[in-house]
């Protein structure tokens, strides 16, 4: 169903992808949008056992995308490094293809919004103020990955 990576040996291990989920800040989500057009947003995002979570309103564009269509990718860069002899970089990519779904269950909303807010906040304490904050204010969603590819990528 996915299609193998063409450029194979520039391919990332599962763990080196893993790696990159779990440690880079930022990625962008693609879902089909308004009228079949495609819509990317960039995400914060934590991952956790072949799940990705992210949060976002309670209303629009993203959510009734997702509502309408499930299936989505994401896509992850390293910050890379530039090559010390030319105008180049060395960049790592991930891309994981996958469905989202909505969380429902306010257990698992509050569970994945701290999970969330842990990766970007300095303290458990202030990841807890901002999970109460926001927990009613707020629509989470998971991306379960179906399939995942990684790259290691030269500019030239």
């Amino acid at each position: 169903m996915f299609r193998p990576m063409r450029r194979f040996k520039q391919q990332l291990t599962d763990e080196e992808c893993i790696s990159i989920l779990k440690n880079e800040p930022r990625g962008v989500l693609a879902v089909l949008g308004d009228d079949g057009y495609p819509y990317t947003i960039p995400l914060d995002f934590v991952y956790e056992d072949g799940i990705i979570y992210f949060h976002c309103a309670r209303e629009g564009h993203k959510l009734d995308a997702v509502q309408k269509y499930e299936k989505a990718s994401f896509c992850v860069l390293d910050k890379g490094v530039k090559s010390e002899t030319d105008w180049s970089y060395y960049f790592n990519s991930v891309v994981c293809f996958g469905r989202v779904k909505i969380l429902s269950e306010k257990n698992e909303v509050l569970r994945t919004l701290k999970l969330l807010g842990m990766k970007y906040y300095p303290s458990e304490q202030e990841a807890d103020a901002e999970v109460t904050k926001f927990a009613d204010k707020v629509c989470m969603l998971a991306l379960t990955i179906e399939h995942m590819t990684g790259k290691y990528v030269h500019e030239k």
